[in-house]
């Protein structure tokens, strides 16, 4: 590895590395206390690709991107860092990019069957041509046994449940391997920022997954800022982070609602969403849109928003509320019955793997970008970061009810530490410029990773979503359990394939 850093316009250091040396470097991050964060691939100059690793030197270290030719076959690292694994699969299918060595080699986004002229991302890739495509079967484990059973469930499944096919190897009701084939209705997200001005791409940024917009959107926001090297007001800082938590609160309502709408909690679905409306009406008086999209943009808000005494009192009402609504969730028998040892997740295996948010500190791992990498106002905020050790699926309904109590304070807290002032600066993307921006999600880490072409528009935008990694971490948790409990485990999850399939 070369000892000549360089930074990128977000502060990160980049680090030139050779591809032969990738397997040592990660063996030695983790090694060391490090961790990896995710890797993505973009197009340097026509025809030359380049690889990025992200990771951070332990908890709170700072965050580093590695930086390598990709014109020849690369190493895998999926078998030293599993996490990784996904993330080689993708570029693989997407930039044509070979990695020797790879564990699971199969494809990812790309369906057995279907035929680019060229790799996906590949800015030569022919405008309004259909991707050709001829059903064919592969990517599946051979069973042996007569006795196995294959269940193809999917990818249309009841209600208004997102587009996967699920294909369980089972005997009886117990099932012995999940094989989940997502990416049906892959919209290509990354691809449609190409070309976007900065200032344009927010609205785009907001609709990569419908229930985590403002995340994000902030995300994305704080990567051309940090490109650009703008600061952003105070007060500005301040409301984005108390926004944050409004879009936490309706969805972890809206989590617990579900949840128990899977369990056949019915008065528990009915209440659980009844809150969940309750947060989004504060929403829509408080911004003029119960989703909260539309008010960020590079350099702090579009316009500004009054979070005055009305919003603490309504955030007062609507805590008691909840309070009772969670007590009475912990005390119904019938609901933690189907919860507890339900769906664990081994710590070792969440870190191996890549859980985050509410996933990874239901397993034990204390990890949240809002403590350990501050944005927005957050370092000046104090955060309580729930973790609980066991786990299952009751572990992930603890910490959620515990985070809903955190934001709920933080709000509080943010509302009257709220500075005056103004809520904007221009922001101005430069020529071949980038920049990293993150978000701790309600669903876990968020990242965007953006650069821009000569004319200061953008011609890659990597989005690493906690669902992306979450999907990847969820069959450890079915492998070896019940049929009965499946429904509950996928949803104790908290999943969302548009945040995945992008």
């Amino acid at each position: 590895m070369s000892a000549v850093a360089e930074h990128s316009g977000a502060g990160v250091e980049l680090v030139p590395i050779e591809p032969a040396r990738l397997p040592t470097a990660v063996s030695d991050l983790i090694r060391s206390g490090g961790r990896m964060q995710m890797s993505y691939a973009w197009y340097r100059a026509p025809g030359h690709v380049e690889l990025r690793y992200l990771g951070s030197r332990g908890q709170s270290g700072d965050f580093f991107m590695w930086r390598c030719d990709a014109d020849g076959p690369v190493p895998s690292v999926a078998a030293i860092c599993p996490l990784l694994g996904w993330y080689e699969r993708e570029i693989t299918d997407l930039f044509g990019v070979e990695f020797r060595g790879h564990p699971q080699p199969q494809r990812l986004v790309l369906h057995e069957g279907a035929r680019p002229v060229v790799p996906p991302l590949d800015p030569a890739y022919p405008a309004d041509t259909k991707l050709p495509f001829e059903p064919a079967d592969g990517g599946l484990p051979e069973v042996a046994s007569p006795d196995v059973q294959r269940l193809p469930f999917g990818p249309v499944r009841a209600d208004v449940v997102e587009s996967a096919e699920l294909i369980f190897f089972y005997v009886g009701e117990h099932i012995l391997h999940l094989h989940p084939q997502l990416f049906f209705k892959h919209r290509g997200m990354e691809k449609r920022f190409e070309g976007r001005s900065a200032a344009g791409a927010v609205v785009l940024a907001e609709r990569v997954s419908g229930v985590g917009g403002f995340a994000h959107a902030l995300a994305f926001c704080q990567a051309v800022e940090q490109a650009s090297g703008c600061m952003v007001p105070p007060r500005a800082r301040m409301l984005r982070s108390l926004l944050a938590e409004l879009e936490r609160l309706y969805n972890h309502l809206h989590y617990l609602g579900h949840l128990s709408h899977t369990t056949t909690l019915k008065v528990g679905e009915a209440e659980g969403k009844l809150l969940e409306e309750r947060a989004k009406q504060i929403n829509g008086r408080l911004t003029g849109s119960r989703l909260l999209r539309s008010l960020l943009v590079a350099g702090g808000l579009r316009r500004d928003v009054d979070p005055g005494p009305w919003l603490g009192g309504e955030l007062e009402r609507l805590q008691a509320q909840v309070a009772v609504y969670a007590r009475m969730l912990e005390n119904t028998n019938s609901h933690l019955d189907r919860l507890i040892t339900t769906g664990v997740l081994p710590r070792e295996v969440a870190i191996d793997q890549g859980a985050t948010g509410p996933i990874g500190r239901a397993s034990g791992l204390d990890r949240d970008l809002r403590r350990d990498h501050p944005y927005a106002a957050y370092g000046m905020l104090p955060l309580a970061v729930p973790v609980r050790t066991s786990g299952d699926a009751h572990a992930r309904v603890q910490v959620r009810i515990d985070e809903i109590e955190a934001s709920l304070a933080l709000i509080e807290r943010a509302r009257l530490q709220l500075p005056e002032g103004p809520v904007r600066v221009d922001c101005v993307l430069p020529s071949h410029a980038e920049g990293l921006g993150w978000a701790e999600s309600p669903r876990g880490s968020l990242f965007y990773a953006i650069h821009a072409d000569g004319d200061g528009t953008l011609c890659r935008v990597k989005i690493k979503s906690p669902s992306f990694s979450n999907w990847r971490v969820f069959p450890f948790t079915v492998h070896d359990s019940n049929m009965m409990d499946y429904a509950i485990n996928e949803a104790s999850f908290g999943l969302t394939v548009a945040g995945c399939d992008r």
